[in-house]
This record gives structure tokens, sequence and C-alpha cells, in this order.
């Protein structure tokens, strides 16, 4: 399954080794990250070279092909929240995840149209991002 992955850039790389773990795990159930550049500790250097309209168009077309989109939204930024509505708004499934202790924007705490997962541990990372992905190709078999 086509995963877009979704975490700040320019609103704070503190999460950087989040992010790089949760594209390790969710690449190591089966399944492709479309947007493994968030992971990237360069990450910053390759998208200096290009404009902000390249980099929308570049990650709005990933997100249109993709199955899924989970989030790590603790760090607040505009961008993941606006991939976060792009995605609700094209029907794709989100999964948003945020750090124990975090002050995440109400307009996702509050969105029905998402689930919302706290974590406090790697090991809790790994059940909640298994447990997504699986019910989503569980729903897909069954539709199929």
């Amino acid at each position: 399954m086509k995963v877009f992955f979704s975490g700040s850039i320019r609103g704070g790389r503190d999460l950087l080794s989040v992010y790089q773990y949760l594209c390790t795990l969710i690449v190591s159930q089966g399944h492709e990250v479309l947007s493994e550049h968030v992971a990237d500790p360069e990450l910053e250097k390759v998208e200096s070279s290009m404009t902000e309209q390249e980099i929308f168009t570049k990650d709005m077309g990933l997100l249109k092909q993709s199955a899924c989109l989970i989030a790590e939204v603790s760090m607040p930024s505009i961008g993941v929240g606006y991939e976060v509505c792009a995605a609700i708004l094209k029907d794709i499934p989100v999964l948003c995840l945020y750090k124990s202790g975090s002050n995440v924007s109400a307009m996702i705490m509050g969105n029905p149209n998402v689930i919302l997962k706290q974590y406090s541990t790697e090991e809790e990372l790994d059940i909640t991002v298994a447990s997504f992905l699986i019910s989503l190709q569980a729903e897909y078999i069954y539709n199929s």
C-alpha cells in the first residue's frame, strides 16, 4: 500500500528521529512511503533548490497517489495541517500521531475525520501504525 507520511519541516525538525522511525516501520510492514523525503536529514538542503510551487506540486501529487496519510502532529506545522485537510477532502484515511504532553492543534484534536492516537513509546507506535494499516488492508480486501 502507498502511504503518505507527513511531519514538520519548516516548523522544526526536533522530531526527525521519530519521522525516521515511522518511515522505517511503515516500510518494514511491507508498505511504500511515497514521502520518505520528510525523514531525510538533508531535506532542507534539497528543498532549498526547489521553488515553493515545485514543493507543493510534488507533495500534492504524492498525496493523490496514496492510500492513506500518517501524520506526526506533535510539532505545530501549517504544512502538516494543510496535508491532513487535503487528504480528508480527497477521502484519504488519516492517522494523526502525537507524543504525550504535546500541545496539538485543536483543529486536529477536534476533527472527527481523523484517527488520533497519542504515544509515549516506540512499542505504542508499532501497535498503532500496524493496526491502522491492517484495518485499511482489510477494508480494501472486503470492498474488492
